[in-house]
């Protein structure tokens, strides 16, 4: 069984892939787990030597669970297309997969990475994206994701935090973020009905607003001055969307009102 493996999930990431797999170079194995891109995603993996496997896309956490159950390896490292690794967090992992036997710490199974966040092509400090914690080294048979998007782990076991970033160079432009987020949005709504969040017809002004102070204010926005103003507006605004659009599901039909499991 390979000790660890680097999993990158990824529809149409011609862009940031071959970078993102250089960076990954240290890992015993690396994996592009596939939903199907229509570009040279890849065609330019398997030249950077990862093997490619392709599975349809369903939402996030039921993507991520498929890469676990079809890639065969002690630890998991889950990084996404945008992301880097460095020599630095490369020695860290290194060192925790390889010393995981019996001994201070051995019960950790669950690892969170700290990322460094450049959004718009500046390094963000506040409103919550430093140091921005993902749980993303696991260990398989003993994790599994769940919630549609921002997706959560289910961990049988202890965690524990890394000290060394990723770097994630996330939205560059107005017009990504837009576009991501978009795509996002059903599946941020069905979390809201899956909480059982109450939704009343004022909810996505009132959400929005709350949003916006605690980005801005209570997580410090404030600190990235300009640049962080525009993008607590932007993520303020579309959270109170995903509240419109749950507000949306509740008059439909086939969309009950009451949460599920």
């Amino acid at each position: 069984m390979t000790k660890l493996a680097a999993i990158v999930l990824t529809k149409n990431e011609e862009q940031h892939i071959g970078e993102c797999l250089d960076s990954l170079a240290w890992a015993e194995r690396r994996v592009v787990f596939d939903s199907f891109s229509t570009d040279r995603t890849c065609e330019i993996a398997r030249e950077h030597g990862a093997d490619v496997l392709q599975h349809p896309f369903g939402d996030y956490a039921s993507q991520r669970n498929a890469a676990m159950q079809a890639v065969d390896a002690e630890w998991i490292f889950f990084v996404d297309a945008d992301e880097r690794g460095t020599p630095e967090l490369a020695e860290e992992i290194t060192k925790i997969t390889e010393d995981s036997g019996p001994g201070k710490g051995a019960d950790i199974i669950g690892w969170h990475v700290p990322r460094r966040n450049y959004l718009f092509g500046k390094l963000t400090r506040g409103a919550g994206y430093w140091p921005d914690y993902q749980m993303r080294l696991l260990k398989r048979g003993c994790a599994r994701y769940d919630r549609p998007a921002s997706e959560i782990v289910e961990l049988k076991g202890r965690s524990g935090y890394l000290q060394n970033a990723l770097l994630h160079y996330n939205y560059e432009t107005v017009a990504q973020f837009r576009y991501k987020q978009t795509f996002r949005i059903d599946f941020e709504a069905t979390n809201l009905y899956r909480r059982g969040a109450k939704c009343k017809f004022y909810s996505p002004y009132t959400m929005t607003v709350r949003h916006f102070w605690w980005r801005y204010v209570t997580l410090k926005g404030y600190r990235d001055g300009r640049h962080g103003l525009r993008l607590c507006l932007l993520l303020a605004y579309y959270f109170g969307y995903r509240y419109y659009k749950r507000l949306g599901q509740l008059y439909r039909s086939d969309a009950p009102s009451t949460p599920v499991d």
